[in-house]
């Protein structure tokens, strides 16, 4: 079958292709090596096996030369029987060389003395072992062997090599096809939903789990177009909210000239004051919407310097002291001091200050308002709590969101966006913002940020 048949791509037809080239190569290398190994092994047996057999067929036929006080009636049929158990043909020479009994040994015949060795004599393996009677040699043994007697062993053996090395490489093929589909697996399907997300599915994911590394990069792949939808979604709601806030005091201003320019009204200062409202709050708008800008522009290089942020809370609670007594609050604060952080004194000046702002517009008369600073586990905290109505608990984690506004500051005068600056504004020092709202019981703003590696212990 071929890889391109079977659903790989050229990626998968590579990694196939070089795991079945290693796979092939260690199977050969380890069949080739078992062979040689096995063969050496034989031969090896082999020759100790010929060995042990003349040596005793030696001394059999000493005990028969000792016992007979010669070669001459000397009863060799232990000897034989040696020879013949071991497979092979027995000669015996005497100390000058001549066979014993008239026996003749084909091909010639060695000296005297001789010692173990084998040779080929007629295709066949000589081994020769020496008759020694007290110290002296008396004569020699040799037993011929036929050389093909361990083949069949020998065949067995590799046979069984052979099924192993079949064994082992189709095991090794059905392993490479296995790892190469759960590699090219992922892959395929990040390369199926990048091309369907590029064509603007923005629902298209991965939806995989792959081995190792890759699992991580399709979730981070699913997680950085869950990432994209989201910003995509957010610009669409942030345009047709900029464009609903921005509707209202237009179609005012235009309703109210319309009639001023077709005279069907007189000017009259509440007609001019109403439609100066309407611009202010046009103004305010896109004030709001620049100060966003700036915000998230100056995450990239903010202005850091040593900051007091215990004077920041007291600089802003002074300015705005005045704006949160005429809305009936009552204002406190527990500032402990100093409190040293890195960061752009102007920009936290407007992130407290917005904070002090949405409450001076969202709480009731007769609430309270009081901010908190402290240094805490090696962060710097800055806190804003108030009594006012609080946040429902469905609209809490979008209180950070731009152009945001929940049910209840419908009727309120804003645009959605102080908090949105704010949290920019944080998340540009490093810091962390959230807020909390048990139901009935006010809300807590708390900003976190790194404290100065010269700030004082708390």
């Amino acid at each position: 079958m071929k890889a391109a048949h079977v659903g790989l791509g050229p990626l998968g037809r590579r990694l196939l292709f070089a795991f079945v080239l290693v796979a092939v190569s260690s199977v050969l290398v380890l069949t080739v090596a078992a062979l040689i190994g096995v063969g050496q092994g034989f031969q090896v047996a082999t020759q100790v096996n010929h060995d042990q057999a003349a040596s005793r067929a030696a001394v059999a036929a000493g005990d028969a030369y000792q016992k007979a006080a010669g070669w001459d009636g000397a009863d060799l049929s232990r000897t034989s029987a040696i020879a013949e158990a071991a497979g092979a043909k027995l000669f015996v020479l005497n100390a000058a060389g001549a066979p014993v009994g008239g026996t003749s040994f084909g091909g010639g015949h060695t000296g005297p003395g001789q010692g173990m060795g084998t040779g080929p004599v007629g295709g066949q393996g000589v081994v020769n072992a020496p008759v020694v009677i007290d110290g002296a040699s008396v004569g020699t043994v040799k037993l011929v062997f036929e050389t093909g007697g361990g083949n069949q062993a020998r065949d067995v053996a590799w046979w069984w090599i052979a099924v192993a090395a079949v064994v082992a490489l189709l095991v090794a093929l059905l392993a490479s096809w296995v790892v190469t589909r759960l590699l090219t697996r992922p892959i395929a399907a990040m390369t199926s939903a990048t091309r369907a997300f590029t064509a603007g599915d923005r629902q298209a994911r991965a939806e995989v789990h792959g081995p190792g590394e890759l699992g991580e990069l399709a979730r981070a792949f699913d997680s950085m177009a869950d990432t994209v939808a989201r910003s995509e979604r957010d610009r669409r709601n942030l345009t047709a909210d900029v464009a609903h806030e921005l509707r209202t005091p237009l179609a005012a201003l235009q309703a109210g000239l319309e009639e001023l320019r077709d005279g069907l009204v007189e000017p009259t200062p509440e007609g001019l004051a109403g439609l100066h409202d309407q611009s202010l709050r046009l103004g305010r708008l896109v004030s709001d919407l620049a100060e966003l800008s700036a915000a998230e522009a100056s995450g990239v290089s903010p202005q850091l310097t040593e900051v007091d942020l215990t004077q920041v809370a007291r600089d802003e609670l002074a300015v705005r002291d005045s704006h949160l007594r005429a809305a009936g609050l009552v204002v406190g604060s527990r500032l402990d001091g100093p409190v040293l952080v890195r960061a752009d004194s102007d920009r936290l000046h407007q992130a407290v200050g917005n904070l002090l702002a949405n409450a001076a517009r969202y709480c009731r008369p007769g609430d309270e308002v009081a901010v908190m600073v402290r240094a805490e586990d090696g962060r710097a905290v800055l806190g804003v709590v108030d009594s006012g109505p609080g946040i429902p608990p469905d609209e809490l984690p979008h209180i950070f969101d731009r152009l945001w506004r929940g049910r209840a500051a419908r009727q309120v005068a804003g645009s959605g966006i102080g908090l949105a600056v704010a949290r920019e504004i944080v998340l540009a020092h490093g810091g962390t913002i959230e807020a909390v709202s048990p139901e009935g019981a006010g809300t807590t703003i708390t900003i976190r940020l790194p404290l100065s590696t010269e700030a004082p212990p708390a």
